[in-house]
């Protein structure tokens, strides 16, 4: 047999030495194209790129749309701009491992029918990447339309402030886009901040989002990551509906005015080390969602705390501060719901407990709600009673005999002291 076995082997050490010697030929070809706005059009440029380039464009303005079909790297020096017409996309990325930095992009179309963006992906985009650069005065930002494994990172996105919110996209929107992530960018003055539909797999890490509807907007999207994200002055914080098994940890919401947490048909999600505060309605809706898990999250100063409905199941919520709301819990129902597990509750900051055997819970259970507050929400004028002496006969009566309650919110281990939270990067005011 070996004369048989030589031959091949020598045969197939030939051919993988040849493929060795063609990709170091390949990669040595590679080359840096410097580019400056006098030349020939920047389209006919990209278009004699070869895979692996680089195209360096120095200061001064470039005229777009472009396209980006080959794997070449875009990137460029301070006060380049690459300018659209008005009409369509500025940048399309149409071909893999392309990546776009540094530069200005600026100029798009206004028609949302079209999806006009300042940079557009592709499905045929994998793993492309936009990344250190401002994408302003766009009717969308950055749309990843199908690519797989896309990066957007370190951008500031600014729309378009001349139009109306419903009139405006989103600063960075997706698409079916498994796989890709969303980190470290600024975004402002858009429709939402990140709007993601139909998607798996996502990352949405370290972003700042201020003047939006939603800072991030989920829809029909699972098994994906919303972390350490700054929500300031929005309409609603974190909008998350039709989307399951999310895990949504150490984000801010400041400042929103409707909520600073949404979940509509959501389930299955973890919320841990969260804060939202300052906030106007709620600091947390929970609309016909189930099966989530609230953990040591920080609710301050909302209209309502947490306000939950329709049928929404078997949540857990454990550890969690309640501090300084106007209504610590909105819940109409008759079921109890008990808010603790394994010997630990939430915290209250209204709640008038003793701790007298030192072990860190109330002697007694706390109970959010009454039954006038039932009566309150069914029928709002009734607040002119409240002061009543017959009113606060029967408070005391419900503090005493707690059979009399209707139903509602129970905390049988409620916490002395809130939860520790960890510390907001660049935030001055946090839990300690």
């Amino acid at each position: 047999m070996l004369p048989v076995i030589r031959p091949v082997i020598a045969i197939r050490t030939v051919l993988i030495a040849f493929a060795v010697w063609g990709a170091a030929q390949s990669s040595s070809q590679a080359s840096d194209i410097v580019v400056v706005p006098s030349m020939t059009r920047l389209q006919q440029i990209i278009d004699t790129a070869m895979d692996g380039d680089r195209v360096l464009l120095g200061p001064g303005d470039y005229s777009g749309p472009i396209i980006l079909r080959r794997s070449i790297t875009l990137q460029g020096d301070e006060g380049v701009r690459i300018v659209g017409t008005g009409t369509g996309n500025v940048i399309t990325i149409d071909g893999p491992n392309v990546a776009l930095r540094q530069v200005t992009v600026t100029g798009s179309g206004l028609d949302l029918s079209t999806q006009d963006s300042g940079v557009f992906v592709t499905p045929e985009g994998d793993g492309a990447v936009i990344e250190n650069s401002n994408i302003d005065n766009n009717l969308i930002g950055i749309y990843l339309s199908g690519p797989e494994n896309a990066v957007v990172r370190g951008n500031t996105i600014v729309g378009r402030q001349d139009l109306r919110v419903n009139e405006r996209g989103n600063g960075v929107q997706l698409w079916n886009t498994p796989g890709s992530v969303v980190v470290d960018n600024n975004v402002s003055h858009g429709r939402d901040g990140i709007f993601v539909t139909t998607s798996k797999y996502n990352k949405f890490i370290g972003n700042t989002f201020r003047d939006v509807r939603f800072a991030v907007h989920y829809m029909y999207t699972n098994d994906s990551e919303i972390r350490n994200n700054r929500s300031f002055d929005n309409t609603v914080g974190y909008a998350l509906m039709f989307s399951d098994r999310l895990l949504v940890t150490d984000n801010l919401s400041r400042g929103d005015r409707d909520h600073g947490i949404l979940l509509n048909y959501a389930n299955k999600s973890e919320f841990h080390g969260n804060r939202v505060d300052h906030g106007g309605q709620k600091c947390v809706f929970i609309y016909n969602s189930n099966k989530n898990d609230f953990r040591d999250n920080w609710f301050e100063g909302c209209g309502i705390g947490v306000q939950f409905t329709a049928g929404s199941e078997r949540n857990a919520i454990v550890g969690n501060a309640f501090i300084g709301n106007r209504t610590q819990v909105k819940y109409v129902g008759t079921r109890w719901l008990e808010w603790s597990e394994n010997g630990r509750g939430n915290y209250w900051s209204d709640n008038a407990a003793f701790d007298l055997d030192g072990d860190g819970l109330g002697d007694r259970a706390y109970r959010p709600n009454d039954m006038l507050d039932q009566v309150v929400w069914a029928h709002p004028p009734a607040k002119l009673l409240l002061n009543a002496p017959a009113i606060q006969i029967l408070k005391w009566a419900q503090s005493r005999f707690p059979a009399l309650h209707p139903g509602g919110v129970i905390d049988s281990r409620p916490l002395m002291a809130p939860p520790v939270l960890a510390r907001f990067e660049g935030d001055g005011n946090h839990a300690e």
